[in-house]
């Protein structure tokens, strides 16, 4: 069975780029369009791993990954943050808060492949 990944940005360019790129490497894709959104596929969904933004409308990407390492059923998601907020403090912020990746935008489509597997072998070695 694929994995489920759950893409996670309001710009509707890098969701379309991001979820061709996780589609033509095999995983199953859901999609949201801000924090608020998230939080309901997740509920709705449990994807294996999350690509969050960080600026988004509603609900930005800093308090959705708080949410759901707050969150007992979803604290082992997963999360890799893809965001045009590169200054060191973001990406620190983003790691401290849980996020298991950071990456900036612009990203190197290989980069962000690779990081993808990674991290989803990491869950299934563990498993």
């Amino acid at each position: 069975m694929s994995k489920k990944i759950l893409i996670v940005d309001d710009e509707p360019n890098i969701v379309f780029s991001v979820e061709f790129l996780m589609r033509r490497s095999g995983y199953e894709v859901v999609t949201a369009a801000d924090g608020e959104q998230a939080m309901q596929k997740l509920s709705d969904e449990m994807p294996d791993l999350m690509i969050l933004d960080v600026m988004m409308p509603r609900k930005n990407g800093f308090e959705v990954c708080a949410e759901v390492r707050a969150d007992q059923r979803m604290a082992d998601l997963p999360i890799l943050m893809l965001s045009a907020k590169g200054r060191d403090a973001e990406v620190k912020k983003g790691l401290s808060l849980g996020a298991d990746a950071y990456i900036t935008k612009p990203f190197s489509t290989h980069e962000l492949v690779e990081k993808v597997n990674e991290l989803l072998n990491t869950i299934s070695e563990g498993e």
